[in-house]
């Protein structure tokens, strides 16, 4: 199938379903391409961010079976925006239940920003249930990173876009905007809420990219996404991810066996380039491409490329 501006073209789902993994939660799932094709799980950002129509052009259609699901609290899954019985430990076993559901015996598996953090976890816990990995942006949901963004460090980067993440918050609660954000997000709906979850999500579409990006800012502005992402990634950020100090780095001889491409943009100022280059010597077997002109953002013409040439490379060797 011929690709249009790096991207395959754009497809509908061949089976969409509710999956109902316990605790009150009901996940979107899709299908899509091939459903004899191979078997490839794509894990969106945030956490909290969901999946779009534009993740499926990831994967060629013809020689995959793509399989998207929005995470506990995420998307179109219900309940949303919902913190109840939603850790990291909740959703890897959300995915193992997923690919028995499926009848899926091995999968690639695919995830960038949170996706990277969800993908590891996941295949350091069920190493034996993944082919290959491809990630970009890697987050390893470390303090230090947690702090670089929703504290200080990237705002030395964007001081007039953290200008207005500071706002809804009061200067004497801003020692520890985590918890302050907290304060407001998991308080009574309103418009309190909203606009601190406006202002969350704002400044990470802001940053996500090299160039500024109108139509990606304007998506992560919108109140129903802006409500889900603040929400779900307070509420995980808060709990370090629910991850031991430096649990995925640690335990990464687990995955020392699966092949794998780690993506990243030399310019991502939501999740330095550090991380990559500490997953890469910890697992050498992966192959890490820098994109020189790149932020953070998947559909950035650099990293889209190395992603859509990851997917083709593995179609052909796992095939």
């Amino acid at each position: 199938m011929t690709m249009q501006n790096s991207f395959y073209p754009a497809i509908e789902p061949y089976a969409t379903e509710y999956l109902d993994v316990g605790d009150g939660h009901e996940l979107y799932v899709e299908q899509c391409g091939n459903p004899n094709g191979y078997p490839a799980l794509f894990l969106h950002g945030g956490p909290g961010a969901g999946c779009s129509a534009s993740h499926r052009q990831f994967f060629d259609p013809e020689r995959y079976r793509i399989i998207l699901f929005d995470q506990r609290g995420c998307g179109r899954s219900r309940p949303h925006a919902c913190v109840d019985a939603n850790t990291t430990w909740d959703l890897v076993a959300d995915i193992e239940r997923l690919r028995a559901h499926l009848g899926v015996e091995r999968w690639l598996v695919f995830g960038g920003s949170w996706g990277s953090t969800l993908a590891l976890a996941y295949a350091e816990q069920h190493p034996e249930a993944v082919s290959a990995l491809v990630l970009r942006g890697i987050f390893l949901c470390r303090p230090e990173e947690i702090h670089w963004f929703y504290q200080q460090g990237a705002s030395r980067l964007f001081p007039d876009y953290w200008q207005d993440y500071l706002a809804p918050i009061a200067p004497e609660e801003q020692g520890d905007l985590l918890r302050a954000y907290a304060e407001r997000l998991f308080g009574p709906p309103g418009e309190a809420q909203t606009a601190a979850a406006r202002a969350w999500s704002l400044w990470e579409g802001r940053c996500a990219t090299l160039l500024s990006n109108r139509e990606l800012r304007d998506s992560f502005a919108a109140d129903a996404f802006a409500i889900a992402l603040a929400r779900v990634e307070c509420h995980y950020f808060l709990h370090n991810a629910f991850l031991q100090s430096d649990q995925l780095l640690r335990d990464i001889n687990a995955v020392r066996g699966i092949p794998g491409v780690i993506v990243h943009g030399r310019y991502d100022a939501i999740c330095p380039l550090a991380s990559a280059w500490e997953l890469h010597q910890a697992w050498p077997e992966a192959e890490l491409k820098i994109i020189p002109d790149a932020g953070h953002a998947a559909f950035e013409p650099g990293i889209a490329r190395e992603l859509i040439a990851a997917t083709d490379r593995f179609a052909q060797q796992l095939a």
